[in-house]
């Protein structure tokens, strides 16, 4: 199998599925000619011609609308928000239009959508490059969200996702664009060249949506993370030496609670790690989630390592950032109470 960076897994992903569907059409800012600001389209619209993947105007609004037209139309719109935190001006299309279209028409109408944005922070983006929306989708019925760790989940998540009947909202971390990230910033980057989850397969493959996977097996806690807070959470485990079950989510909504619930009854402990900010983070759903089904194996309370309640930094980055000794902490913690 080839070896990808994220990036160039996205990219084979559309490019399989507008192969394989006339119908599948890719466009955004600077998508086309330019390629993306990250090259996460580059050399699609010299294959496919300016119809099939194209440019348009900076209006997050008319590319959601514009795309949910085409959706309902029947064709499948992959789209391109730059970066997640410039989504707010599509937010109303996305939740009011969207999300509703299949229950307001009692399924006469689909909306077979799916919306790409780079997410989270490591990059030194500031404040509007840097955000990790997630929680704001998720609470929205009629919408599932996807937080791909890797080069081999991105491509099959994101195929799944194109074909996928209803809006999907595609997040992907863009610190691991080019390499896995366990926080450690002042450290050389490791290439996915040299990460197993680099080996993608040609062509068409999918991987459900829905299914978490445990990508650290253990069992003095279970460790729920997604995006680049997977790589953290593994790092602060092999540096704190505990026996930690880490499950990567992938798929936000749908939620695999069934992988969650078998392993949290295992283990006792709970650590949910996230990028976003702590108050009403994805982060407390999963708890409560956990406590629900849990809560008579649980021997101590779930814990939550997040961003603070701040607007993201840029001279602070690191500070703010959920690094391997903020999440050891809570581990350690975790086991002693």
């Amino acid at each position: 199998m080839a070896r990808m960076t994220m990036v160039e897994a996205i990219r084979d992903a559309m490019d399989v599925m507008m192969g394989r569907d006339d119908g599948v059409v890719v466009f955004g800012e600077d998508v086309g000619y330019f390629g993306g600001v990250f090259r996460s389209t580059q050399g699609l619209q010299q294959k496919y011609g300016k119809t099939r993947c194209f440019d348009t105007p900076i209006s997050e609004a008319g590319i959601v609308g514009t795309a949910i037209g085409m959706a309902a139309y029947g064709l499948k719109p992959c789209v391109e928000i730059q970066f997640a935190d410039y989504m707010y001006p599509a937010y109303d299309q996305i939740v009011s239009e969207a999300a509703r279209l299949r229950y307001r028409s009692n399924g006469e109408f689909t909306c077979p959508l799916v919306v790409r944005m780079p997410t989270g922070g490591g990059i030194f983006g500031g404040q509007t490059h840097s955000q990790s929306p997630e929680a704001l989708f998720t609470h929205v019925s009629g919408l599932k969200t996807i937080v791909p760790s890797n080069p081999y989940d991105a491509k099959g998540l994101l195929i799944a996702a194109i074909e996928d009947p209803d809006p999907v909202i595609f997040l992907e971390p863009k610190r691991l664009y080019n390499g896995p990230f366990d926080g450690h910033h002042d450290r050389p980057v490791t290439p996915w060249s040299k990460h197993d989850l680099s080996e993608v397969p040609s062509g068409y493959f999918t991987v459900p949506l829905g299914k978490a996977t445990v990508v650290r097996e253990g069992s003095a806690m279970t460790v729920l993370a997604y995006g680049t807070m997977v790589y953290v959470a593994q790092a602060a485990a092999a540096e704190t030496d505990i026996d930690a079950e880490i499950i990567d989510l992938r798929t936000l909504l749908p939620l695999d609670m069934d992988t969650i619930a078998a392993s949290v009854r295992k283990t006792g402990r709970c650590v949910i790690v996230h990028e976003a900010t702590l108050t009403s983070g994805f982060g407390a759903e999963l708890a409560a989630l956990v406590q629900e089904a849990c809560f008579f194996h649980l021997e101590a309370p779930i814990a939550r390592v997040a961003g603070w309640d701040t607007p993201y930094p840029h001279a602070q980055e690191w500070d703010y950032f959920p690094g391997p000794a903020r999440v050891g902490r809570a581990l350690v913690e975790t086991m002693e109470g």
